[in-house]
């Protein structure tokens, strides 16, 4: 029953995070305690003590995350501003030369009362000046535009705000020109998140010293998390080829850190005669690959599954400690609910989803195939044993890919079709080649001789990198799926849950949850109109039933997550004024565009001066521009105010009319929403 405590406590986090309205502080606390003593005073009768059981660690789940957003509260920008001046330490920058992001605290901001300034403010910066790039603790002033974290590209879409709301991020903008470097201000101490930060850099910018500039960016994103200098073919060719999970430091990484540091401690004392005969250097050896994980968990940004993997690593390590056995599953569930008592907002990110998926999948997996791959293992010689392992990395490579899959889908709409192939061949390099020199050029960093190590680390990631080039150019590489509705999502989750935690038969009827998931993702219906919340592009099905883009000059970031929801690789363009588009139903003029759907006319307004004729004979109207009274006929009008107040909007049409949905509208009344002024009477 264990293994369900993480799985009932994130449900209350993810709960709270998706309700549409903040609930009182005292509810969940109070009703946690109340079903906790409930079902303490009725464990003689398990039905109900159960029960009561799983409503306390649900309401624990909401009050831990409700807890969380008050602690993570700090002033948001309410609206655009800039150019201004703003100054502030840089927290984080990668250590690549070319366009980076800077993320700044202890900010001021030109014209900004300090109550309303943010805490944290990310910023694009194209030029570096004469003295380069910051680095980490550094303090710098820049002009720049500010505007408040954007809201999803459409209802359902990815929330950047609400993760910059727990990131503590008020604004984000761009810069123009180049930072100037600026003194510190008297008593702003560094203070130990900032040290580490200035070691990552450091230890980033002399691995691309060391290193060609065709492996150095990657060496640096396996040991210390920083992809800045990866170039964007290159990682779209890893995403593509289903390797970007290499560039994830996971539980593979700390893994493989451990043990190296592990059995190297242990031979080494083993070397020692008295220490070996009179001293329990198996535990020795455990407390360094302790110590050693732990300082690797600091240097690569202590990102989710690194956490994930730590926690996992740790405990092992403390039970050999300890001359404790360990059980794995349990193990993954303590690794779940410690991540998610520390950040119950990660329950709905694709790192912590996808990491614990990958890793419940595989522990349930191994669980079953254990033995019949330590028969093997034990009967083979030096041919039997590498096609064990070969087949240990193909199984691994199947299951974790099913595991991930409906995450893929679901966050990224998309599916890596030769990821199987791909993972046979670059995995083995990752782990006994890349990795050991990684670590070995970590060691041999502060005598100035890491250029020894990574050199051969730079061949191996070479070979990755080859591999995933060559699979992603194959035909096919990539299915893009259209996205599915969150319902899918939970039913697979909770039938892939049901098919790893339990150990009787009934497991299998998880097979028949995931299916149901499976029907809901593929009944689900694409909106058939689609407009931005800043008026800058819109978007409309065609006859022909892929997505019509109105402009590629303009709000190109939200067309493109709008054709990858939709699960659409090639852009299509409305028609310019004057011509028309037969396979999108479209004909455009100067004032706008016009789409009919057999007796149904959908009208797009650029110009007010086509309100008199629309009006009358279209519904819908979409307007980039404000409507006033001019549109009283239509039964439904989405124009300049309703954009600007409400989102982002879809739009199904109907048989029976149109339902509309705003962002607005499918965020709620939460504390990462920004409010704007009251709708005005018609």
């Amino acid at each position: 029953m264990f293994l369900w405590v993480p799985v009932l406590f994130g449900a209350g986090g993810g709960l709270y995070l998706t309700l549409p309205v903040e609930p009182p502080g005292w509810i969940a606390p109070a009703a946690a305690g109340l079903c906790a003593v409930a079902a303490l005073l009725l464990r003689r009768h398990t039905a109900p003590a159960l029960g009561l059981a799983a409503l306390a660690l649900l309401a624990a789940g909401v009050a831990a995350a409700d807890w969380r957003t008050e602690r993570a509260g700090a002033p948001v920008l309410e609206a655009p501003v800039g150019p201004v001046d703003v100054s502030g330490r840089v927290v984080w920058i990668g250590a690549g030369d070319g366009p980076q992001r800077y993320l700044l605290d202890r900010v001021s901001i030109e014209d900004l009362a300090p109550a309303e300034t943010p805490a944290r403010v990310r910023l694009s910066v194209r030029g570096t000046g004469p003295d380069g790039l910051a680095a980490p603790g550094s303090w710098l002033t820049a002009l720049a535009s500010l505007r408040p974290p954007p809201a999803p590209a459409e209802p359902g879409a990815w929330d950047f705000a609400r993760q910059a709301w727990f990131q503590r991020i008020g604004a984000v903008g761009f810069v123009y020109g180049a930072p100037t470097p600026m003194a510190a201000p008297d008593g702003a101490g560094g203070g130990m998140l900032s040290l580490l930060s200035r070691v990552r850099h450091w230890v980033s910018a002399r691995i691309l010293a060391q290193t060609t500039p065709s492996a150095g960016p990657f060496a640096a994103a396996l040991l210390t998390g920083d992809r800045s200098a990866i170039e964007k073919t290159k990682l779209q060719a890893m995403r593509d080829s289903g390797l970007a999970h290499l560039l994830a430091i996971s539980g593979l990484h700390v893994g493989l850190v451990a043990g190296f540091i592990f059995f190297a401690s242990r031979g080494v004392l083993a070397l020692i005669e008295p220490v070996a005969l009179r001293m329990p250097i198996k535990k020795w050896a455990a407390g360094c690959a302790l110590l050693g994980g732990a300082a690797y968990l600091l240097l690569s940004g202590m990102s989710v599954p690194t956490q994930r993997a730590f926690v996992m690593v740790g405990v092992v390590l403390l039970a050999i400690m300890l001359d404790r056995a360990s059980i794995s599953m349990r193990l993954i569930a303590l690794a779940a609910l410690l991540v998610l008592a520390i950040a119950p907002e990660s329950m709905l990110g694709p790192s912590f989803q996808m990491s614990f998926a990958a890793a419940t999948a595989l522990i349930a997996t191994y669980e079953a195939a254990r033995r019949p791959f330590a028969r093997l293992a034990a009967r083979g010689g030096l041919v039997l044993r590498p096609l064990v392992y070969a087949a240990g990395v193909t199984l691994t490579s199947l299951v974790a890919g099913i595991a991930t899959g409906p995450f893929a889908v679901y966050h990224f709409n998309r599916i890596a079709d030769y990821g199987l192939l791909a993972n046979l061949g670059a995995v083995p390099i990752t782990g006994f080649w890349i990795m050991p020199w990684g670590l070995v050029a970590l060691v041999l960093m502060p005598l100035g001789l890491e250029g020894i190590a990574l050199a051969p680390m730079g061949w191996g990631i070479d070979a990755v990198v080859w591999i995933a080039s060559r699979v992603a150019a194959q035909p096919g590489a990539v299915t893009l799926v259209p996205a599915m509705p969150a319902a899918a999502l939970i039913a697979i989750v909770v039938g892939g849950l049901w098919l790893c935690l339990w150990r009787s038969r009934w497991r299998f009827l998880g097979i028949a949850v995931i299916g149901g998931g499976m029907a809901i993702a593929g009944l689900n219906q694409r909106p058939d109109i689609l407009v931005d919340g800043e008026a800058k592009v819109m978007a409309v099905r065609g006859e022909d039933g892929n997505l019509w883009v109105s402009t590629r000059q303009r709000g190109r970031f939200v067309s493109d997550v709008w054709l990858r929801r939709d699960g659409q690789a090639e852009p299509l363009t409305w028609p310019r004024a004057g011509e028309g588009a037969p396979a999108a139903g479209l004909r455009c003029d100067t004032l706008g565009c016009i789409q009919r759907r057999g007796e149904r006319t959908i009208a797009f307004v650029r110009d007010p001066r086509a309100f008199a004729e629309d009006c009358h004979r279209a519904d819908p109207v979409i307007s980039a521009v404000p409507a006033w009274d001019l549109c009283g006929e239509p039964e439904t009008v989405v124009d300049r105010f309703d954009l600007w107040r409400n989102g982002s909007h879809a739009i199904w049409l109907r048989a029976d009319g149109a339902r509309v949905e705003s962002v607005t509208e499918s965020r709620g009344e939460r504390p990462w929403v920004a409010r704007r002024a009251p709708a005005r009477e018609r």
